[in-house]
């Protein structure tokens, strides 16, 4: 048995696109388990950009199986027009390499129509929501009330499951006088494209525990980061979704015994998109170098990341909520024109140091970093895929690292091609 979780261990954004690109070579079937098209991850294979947002990774590699598990809530849309983006770069995808859970929901016009309506209402208190309907489609799948893919075979049945969900929704947006939707409407474009999703639809569940049987490797690719998440994260500046490890058997159906290893993917700095507290942003000259150098602008909004150094607490806690049992550190590339770095080893609020970031928001904006200063390289590391070539303090930078998170950094990025990477353990061989 050798399947294996990939969670972002920050606030998303850590580079999981390219590492599950990476890992998939070896892997058979390639799973998404939660988040919904607000998730951006960026390959860049051969000189060529791919832009998925609900796709598995996978997807780009022709011999492999991805599969969109339970618990990702799909914009039927946004799906079919990502699928025939990537089908004009020359990439096949068919029933026989994509499958789509039948317990998935969908994301309907009504929700974004929720989702942007409320942002309106929140004024300066805004979430930092894209947008895009996920919030409410999670609500609904919670209040039991969701259009799921199953839903799309029987008409009859389709349509009563819309007028009603409408007729609920319909009255918020009266009262809170925005423009209410026509149930006949969407009807008419979900029947439309019924078919086309239901072509990849499947009990994958089955299908996850019969590749499993037959001793095939599975790659289960997380969208967003742990400290997104909707329990652990830094709530209410949350995705709608469980974002750690253990969602991995609920948003699929597949047993948590049979995975073998969690791989938490980690950025050498820290990043943020959106509203929510942030101990060690640098919303000065530093951060606006970081941003430059990385390139830092969300591949499904393309809003500005905020950018500060790296938080060694939050990733701590992150690799002990999710089990992580090994660290891959991206972009070590971005620090090569820094002098000095600094990394976050401690928290404090007022007089009284802590190792962990608080669940309480209001201690959340209390937080104050305590730092500790490394000799940065000046040294150009982009491309190297060897870890003795690695500029000594670049060296010292990881180890000092995984010495304050207490988990292994086995896999390190130091360009986004899929070529430059060392590995320190093949977790997948």
């Amino acid at each position: 048995m050798n399947n294996i979780v990939v969670v972002g261990s920050q606030w998303g954004d850590e580079g999981k696109g390219k590492i599950v690109d990476y890992l998939s070579e070896k892997a058979d079937i390639i799973v998404r388990f939660q988040g919904g098209h607000n998730a951006g991850h960026t390959l860049v294979i051969n000189g060529k950009t791919y832009k998925l947002s609900i796709l598995p990774s996978g997807i780009v590699r022709q011999d492999k199986i991805s599969v969109i598990g339970n618990g990702v809530v799909i914009d039927p849309w946004a799906l079919l027009d990502e699928i025939q983006k990537i089908k004009k770069t020359g990439i096949n995808i068919s029933r026989e390499n994509l499958k789509i859970s039948n317990s998935a929901p969908l994301i309907l016009p009504v929700h974004s129509q929720i989702d942007e309506a409320r942002e309106k209402q929140r004024g300066d208190n805004k979430i930092g929501t894209t947008g895009r309907g996920i919030g409410p489609a999670y609500e609904d799948k919670v209040a039991r009330r969701a259009i799921r893919v199953s839903d799309l075979k029987d008409k009859i049945h389709l349509k009563e499951k819309v007028h009603k969900l409408l007729n609920h929704h319909n009255i918020w947006l009266k009262a809170n006088n925005f423009e209410t939707l026509d149930p006949d409407n969407i009807i008419e474009n979900i029947l439309e494209i019924s078919q086309d999703i239901l072509e990849f639809a499947d009990e994958t569940w089955v299908t996850l525990d019969n590749y499993n049987s037959k001793g095939k490797r599975i790659l289960f690719e997380g969208a967003q980061g742990t400290m997104l998440d909707i329990d652990h994260g830094t709530y209410p500046f949350v995705t709608s979704s469980s974002t750690v490890s253990g969602n991995a058997a609920s948003g699929t159906g597949f047993g948590f015994l049979n995975i073998s290893k969690v791989l938490g993917i980690t950025k050498a700095y820290t990043t943020r998109v959106g509203s929510g507290p942030f101990p060690t942003e640098q919303n000065n000259e530093i951060g606006n170098k970081l941003g430059e150098l990385g390139h830092e602008f969300g591949t499904v909004t393309g809003r500005k990341r905020r950018c500060g150094w790296f938080d060694a607490v939050m990733v701590k806690q992150a690799i002990k909520i999710s089990g992580i049992s090994s660290i891959a550190l991206t972009k070590l590339d971005v620090l090569d024109k820094f002098e000095e770095l600094k990394v976050c080893t401690s928290y404090k609020i007022g007089d009284q140091e802590i190792n962990f970031f608080p669940s309480c928001q209001l201690d959340q904006n209390k937080i104050k970093p305590s730092y500790e200063t490394i000799e940065g390289w000046n040294i150009k590391t982009e491309g190297i895929s060897v870890f003795d070539d690695l500029p000594e303090n670049a060296i010292k930078y990881i180890k000092r690292l995984e010495n304050l998170i207490g988990c292994p950094i086995d896999i390190i990025s130091t360009s986004p091609r899929r070529e430059d990477t060392i590995v320190l353990d093949d977790i997948l061989s």
